[in-house]
């Protein structure tokens, strides 16, 4: 069934398609009305043809997307996606069930899903909420901006994907503006006298891990991915580099080794025991202490000396970056230290370092008359 009608001086078209019916409102003209039904008659047969992109569920196109992704990048980042594809998919499943084929994903979907992740509410138990009944109990537990922001992208890297399969043509959120990110935590980094008093408290197997990661800002993965053949004792660095089984996130580097650190890893050296094939400098790789005791050791030391606010290993990385910025290095050389890939990263820092940028423009020239 393909026809037109009017209502009330509005004309509009009314078709099948699939086995849907679907009527829509086009205006007051009737010849408007008659080529826009030759135009969806002409959509639907080119569909039928095989004219058309194909189109595919959501599902597969997300199943498709982690598969590519465990072959082409680090489990990491599949994981990073797994995690958004999973948000993606609750959301899908609770407020748009309908919501089926790619070919339905649209800006609308995504705008709905940014306030649903943005305005998320909880149980106690810690449940997610399903209604709006009686919210007196929950606690709003949603995303933050920057979070919501990087899901999108995510989002939209899966659909350039679609598009390279062939079941796109355009991307339908590339007018998708991120959100301002206006909630951020502020940058924790410790202080000289909370990174003494960790190191002061800290187990002594654990010792060398943590004044490693205060003395060269390293990512938890490449410390834990580190070998005594990437520490060049003669040369004084470190070497970021890749194995079989792992790459670094963004590229090798190198990072020098201060006095204290040599004396540490010496030290360590001399009383480890390696073979050829476990040369690791840790032994985090084998022991898989580093994704949970590491971060539970740091937890509990916070606790027990009252250091606010120390939950992450990664406190330790900002706590380098913020320290050599304080000291007067220049950006560019902490983004190289740090591994940034994009100087915008290495920005973060860039406030704590007003008497070092009150200084650079003293150097200026220029004379007044």
């Amino acid at each position: 069934m393909a026809r037109i009608y009017k209502r009330k001086n509005i004309w509009y078209i009314d078709i099948r398609v699939k086995g849907r019916r679907i009527r829509k409102k086009v205006g007051h003209s009737k010849r408007v009305a008659e080529l826009a039904l030759k135009d969806a008659e002409v959509k639907i047969a080119r569909e039928e043809f095989g004219f058309t992109n194909k189109d595919i569920t959501i599902e597969k196109l997300i199943e498709l997307f982690l598969d590519y992704n465990r072959v082409n990048n680090r489990l990491s980042t599949t994981n990073r996606y797994k995690a958004i594809t999973d948000h993606l998919s609750n959301y899908l499943k609770e407020k748009c069930p309908d919501v089926i084929m790619l070919s339905q994903l649209k800006e609308d979907i995504i705008e709905g899903y940014r306030s649903y992740r943005r305005n998320a509410w909880v149980n106690p138990n810690g449940s997610l909420v399903k209604s709006d009944d009686d919210v007196k109990e929950y606690t709003r537990q949603g995303a933050r901006a920057r979070t919501i922001n990087l899901e999108v992208d995510g989002v939209k890297a899966m659909l350039n994907m679609a598009i390279r399969w062939g079941y796109l043509k355009d991307n339908p959120l590339k007018l998708v503006k991120p959100l301002k990110e206006d909630d951020k935590k502020p940058l924790r980094f410790l202080t000289i006298e909370e990174s003494n008093k960790l190191l002061e408290t800290v187990p002594p197997d654990l010792f060398p891990v943590y004044f490693t990661f205060l003395n060269t800002g390293m990512r938890k993965a490449e410390l834990e991915n580190l070998r005594w053949s990437d520490v060049d004792f003669k040369r004084r660095i470190i070497l970021i580099r890749g194995k079989d089984d792992w790459k670094p996130k963004t590229g090798e580097r190198e990072i020098p080794i201060n006095d204290s650190l040599y004396t540490v890893l010496e030290d360590l050296k001399a009383n480890s025991k390696t073979t050829s094939n476990d040369d690791y400098v840790f032994k985090a790789k084998k022991s898989g202490y580093s994704h949970n005791r590491l971060r539970r050791e740091l937890i509990k030391i916070g606790e027990k000396v009252g250091i606010e606010g120390l939950t992450k290993l990664h406190t330790l990385r900002h706590t380098f970056a913020s320290h050599l910025v304080m000291g007067g290095v220049d950006l560019p050389t902490v983004q190289k230290l740090m591994g940034h890939s994009d100087i915008q990263t290495t920005m973060i820092y860039a406030h704590l370092a007003p008497d070092h940028l009150a200084k650079a423009v003293t150097k200026l020239p220029f004379k007044k008359r």
